[in-house]
C-alpha cells in the first residue's frame, strides 16, 4: 500500500514536471524583443507603440512579441542597443553618425560598428520661432537678438550652433541663452527672449503654444545656398518643410523651408533577421495604417524612409527590400 501511495506520487510529481516543461517549451518558442523610443509624450513613443501592435497581431505567424519602453532618447537607446539591453531602438542620424565615427559622446570607445539601419521615421526640423516684435524675418537679422539656442551637451544646442556656422554668424554676435527648448515658448511669450530654435518633428505642442499665444511670431526660413557646405560636412542633415497650417495663428502665409535631422529605428548587428524582417514587412505591407497614426508621419513615403541612413542596413530589413524592389531607392 505504501508503495502504491510512493508509486502513485512519483507518477503525479512526473506528470507536473512534463506539463511544467511543455508550457515553458511553449513560452520559448516566442522571441521577445524591446524597441527603446523617448519620452510618453513624445512621437518617438506612439512611433514604436504602432510598430508593436502591428507585429504583435501577427504572434502567432512570426513567433515574436514586441514591447516598449519609454527611455531618455537617443543616446541611451543606442547605446542599449549596443550593449543588448534592448534589441531596437529610435535615434536621431546626427547621433547614429557620431556613434558609427566615434564622434561625441563615443570619441573615447571609438567608431561604434556594430550597429545597423532598419528604416527612417519623420523629420526633426531644426524650427526657429521668432516674435513679430523682434524684427527677425530672416536668419541674418538675429544678430545681436536674444536667441535661446538649447540647453548645454543637447543635440538640440549643437544643430543651433551648426545652422548659425552655415549662415556665417557668430555665437557672440547674438546674446544667446541655454534653456530647455521644451521652456522656450513661454519665455518668448513673456518677452525675455526674441526667438528660439527647437529641433523637433511636427507638430509640436509647444510649438503650438507659442502660435496661439498674445504675442504674434513665425517660424523663420532656413534654407538656401549657404546650407550646402553644412549638407556637405553632415550627411545626416536633409531638407525639410515645415506645413504653416499646422499652426494656425502664426503670421507664416506659406510652407516654410528648412532642414534637419531624421528619426531612424535601429538594431545591433546580432539582432534576429527575422525579426527585423517581421518589423519592416508589417510596417511597410500596412503603411496608409501606419501613416495615421501621427501627423508627422502624414508625409512620409516609402522610398524617403530608405534615405539618410548613417548605418549600414541590416540584413533582415534589406531581405525585405529586394524582395519588394526598393532597395533601389537606398542611396
Amino acid at each position: 500500500m505504501i508503495l502504491n501511495r510512493k508509486l502513485s506520487a512519483l507518477i503525479i510529481s512526473a506528470v507536473i514536471i512534463l506539463f511544467t516543461t511543455t508550457r515553458c517549451g511553449k513560452k520559448s518558442d516566442i522571441y521577445h524583443v524591446a524597441i527603446g523610443t523617448g519620452g510618453v509624450t513624445g512621437v518617438y513613443y506612439p512611433a514604436g507603440g504602432a510598430i508593436a501592435r502591428m507585429v504583435n497581431k501577427k504572434t502567432d505567424r512570426y513567433k515574436i512579441r514586441v514591447t516598449v519602453e519609454s527611455t531618455s532618447g537617443s543616446v541611451y537607446n543606442i547605446n542599449a542597443v549596443l550593449s543588448g539591453d534592448i534589441n531596437f531602438g529610435i535615434a536621431q542620424s546626427d547621433r547614429l553618425f557620431q556613434a558609427c565615427r566615434g564622434f561625441a559622446e563615443w570619441e573615447k570607445a571609438g567608431p561604434q560598428r556594430n550597429i545597423r539601419s532598419v528604416f527612417g521615421l519623420h523629420h526633426e526640423s531644426i524650427t526657429m520661432v521668432a516674435s513679430e516684435k523682434s524684427g527677425i524675418k530672416k536668419f541674418y537679422d538675429i544678430r545681436g537678438k536674444i536667441i535661446n539656442l538649447g540647453n548645454p551637451g543637447s543635440g538640440q544646442l549643437q544643430n543651433a550652433r551648426d545652422a548659425m556656422e552655415a549662415f556665417g554668424i557668430n555665437e557672440s554676435e547674438i546674446r544667446a541663452e541655454y534653456i530647455k527648448a521644451v521652456e522656450a515658448a513661454g519665455l518668448l511669450q513673456d518677452e525675455r527672449i526674441d526667438a528660439f530654435f527647437y529641433t523637433v518633428g511636427h507638430p509640436n505642442g509647444s510649438l503650438k503654444e507659442a502660435a496661439a499665444g498674445r504675442v504674434k511670431v513665425r517660424i523663420v526660413d532656413l534654407s538656401g545656398k549657404p546650407l550646402n557646405a553644412l549638407f556637405k560636412k553632415y550627411p545626416f542633415y536633409t531638407a525639410s518643410v515645415i506645413p504653416a497650417e499646422m499652426y494656425p495663428g502664426i503670421l507664416n502665409t506659406e510652407d516654410i523651408a528648412t532642414f534637419g535631422v531624421r528619426a531612424l529605428l535601429i538594431c545591433s548587428a546580432g539582432t534576429r533577421t527575422d525579426a527585423v524582417y517581421a518589423l519592416v514587412k508589417e510596417v511597410f505591407d500596412n503603411f496608409d495604417e501606419f501613416k495615421k497614426l501621427h501627423p508627422a508621419y502624414a508625409v512620409l513615403t516609402r522610398e524617403d524612409m530608405l534615405k539618410g541612413m548613417t548605418a549600414p542596413f541590416h540584413e533582415g530589413a534589406m531581405k525585405y527590400y529586394r524582395e519588394t524592389g526598393l532597395d533601389r531607392y537606398i542611396n
